[in-house]
């Protein structure tokens, strides 16, 4: 029989959901159980939607807030000393209420370990881990290039970091023992890209801009970007078509249909195929698109990223040589013109973006939990290509 595992996510955005979702489709395939909770969920009635209204609006129509939040509470500070608290030792209010539902919620439970893909996830773990409410391991699955501390707590056992650099500056900041297992994406992400599906898009974006390279412009789950169709309107006039992602948000996709030379689309659920019909990918908070496109061999240029952990995460991006930080229009236009070509530099980042993908995070998970000696049920299981495990 199997282990069973338990993961809190949080429906801010779609990333960490997807995460989520990626790491029970690895281990349900191995033969485990998954329960997966959204770390919103637990706390108080209506106190969950309201930090994703506060958040939503924050980074839409106030981003200067924003950016004064992440600096007062996501900062991460110096390494405890005499005198100072650990830096991941959160006092948020809403932490207390969601340990104690969490608890609840797992009392006569078993878990084999519980994972998290959210900050605030990982403060409530820690949280029971260190009182001794959670007997199991608290594994936290990083899914930021740049580590907040709010993504660290001195009680939780292992810390899986998209990159050497993000793993580095977990320990750097008192986090516990930390490995560079790589982004989680979906297998589809790391496949040779399907013909047929691709030449879907392919096609429609030849029969409106002939001869031009598509470009995609990404702006989230939410729709969330700075200047969006100024930026479509420089690369269309740069000999581009620009293909913006618009999310869920219908009135983005309404405005930036009324820019001419720019495809908008809505929700696209086949994003492998359309990442494989691009030249590039124009990003701005190194988020999952951003790492899918880095699995797809497709290279990445972040430009207005938003705010807080969004401009963190592109700066720490383009520092480990996985992207281009572009840091106006022209530099933008430069960038592509590079990037777009077959080339010395589009060549090294494609290499730099799939080498990214080290290890399997599930394999990790399992290797954490596993008493000594023994072993789960052998199942096949995912494995990216090129992947060398651990």
């Amino acid at each position: 029989m199997g282990g069973r595992f338990v993961i809190l996510s949080a429906g801010m955005g779609a990333g960490h959901h997807a995460v989520a979702g990626e790491l029970a489709h690895r281990l349900t395939g191995r033969g485990h159980r998954v329960a997966t909770l959204d770390v919103l969920d637990l706390l108080p009635a209506g106190t969950g939607a309201a930090l994703r209204g506060f958040y939503a609006t924050t980074i839409r129509y106030a981003p200067a807030l924003y950016e004064a939040i992440y600096r007062a509470y996501f900062v991460p500070r110096p390494p405890a000393g005499p005198g100072r608290p650990h830096p991941g030792t959160d006092t948020s209010p809403v932490v207390a209420p969601a340990a104690r539902e969490l608890q609840r919620r797992l009392a006569g439970e078993r878990p084999d370990a519980v994972l998290t893909t959210f900050h605030l996830a990982a403060q409530v773990t820690g949280r029971l881990r260190g009182a001794g409410a959670l007997r199991c391991p608290s594994i936290v699955v990083v899914t930021d290039f740049a580590v907040h501390r709010q993504w660290l707590h001195p009680a939780n056992d292992l810390h899986l970091c998209p990159t050497r650099q993000t793993a580095a500056d977990v320990g750097r900041l008192g986090g516990r023992a930390a490995e560079a297992v790589g982004p989680v994406v979906p297998a589809a992400f790391h496949a040779p890209p399907d013909p047929a599906r691709t030449a879907v898009f392919a096609r429609r974006f030849a029969a409106l801009a002939p001869g031009r390279t598509p470009v995609l412009l990404s702006s989230g789950a939410w729709g969330v970007a700075s200047h969006l169709a100024r930026t479509a309107a420089l690369l269309r006039d740069g000999g581009y078509l620009p293909v913006v992602m618009c999310g869920r948000s219908r009135s983005l996709r309404r405005r930036l249909g009324r820019v001419p030379g720019t495809v908008a689309l809505g929700w696209v659920a086949d994003v492998p195929a359309l990442l494989a019909a691009a030249g590039a990918l124009v990003e701005n908070a190194a988020g999952q698109t951003a790492v899918q496109a880095l699995a797809a061999g497709v290279p990445v240029v972040t430009h207005r990223p938003i705010p807080g952990h969004g401009a963190a995460g592109a700066r720490r991006m383009a520092a480990a040589g996985l992207s281009g930080l572009a840091d106006g229009p022209d530099d933008l236009l430069r960038t592509l013109a590079e990037l777009t070509r077959d080339g010395p530099l589009r060549q090294a980042r494609i290499a730099a973006g799939r080498a990214l993908f080290r290890a399997d995070a599930a394999d990790a998970v399992i290797a954490a939990v596993r008493p000594a000696g023994t072993a789960f049920p052998s199942v096949a299981g995912y494995r990216p290509p090129g992947c060398t495990g651990r």
